[in-house]
């Protein structure tokens, strides 16, 4: 059974950082690899919001206009695992965001509300002013 698990979330004062990790279980590395990943991120009474993704191979990414700039992706195909690296962070940035999994080798040329294969539950992250 596949599971994503993301950490990392947590209260931060606006202009700070922090760096979320999404964990692929019930995967192999090599299965691992040929997933897309992608983060989104949900405010309360707002829409669903794709942020960024990030090709199987790490060779490609993409970011919402709201994050670019600000954020950046990468991945460990050893550990299964990627990250959200988020620097400056405002308070409109406090959401859920939930990393998901598509299995696709195609490259990342923008953030996409494809309905992934597999969900992450989620990890708050809260921007004080």
């Amino acid at each position: 059974q596949v599971q994503l698990v993301e950490s990392g979330g947590g209260l931060v004062q606006a202009g700070g950082s922090l760096r979320l990790s999404c964990t692929a279980s019930g995967l192999t590395e090599m299965t691992f690899r040929r997933y897309a990943v992608d983060w989104f991120r949900q405010a309360p009474g707002k829409e669903r919001e794709a942020i960024s993704c990030i090709s199987w191979d790490a060779y490609t990414s993409a970011f919402a206009d709201s994050v670019k700039g600000r954020f950046t992706i990468s991945r460990d195909n050893r550990k299964n695992t990627v990250y959200l690296q988020m620097n400056s962070l405002k308070p409109e940035d406090t959401a859920m965001y939930y990393c998901a999994a598509r299995k696709t080798l195609a490259t990342c040329s923008g953030v996409t509300n494809q309905s992934p294969d597999y969900w992450g539950q989620g990890t708050q992250v809260t921007v004080s002013n």
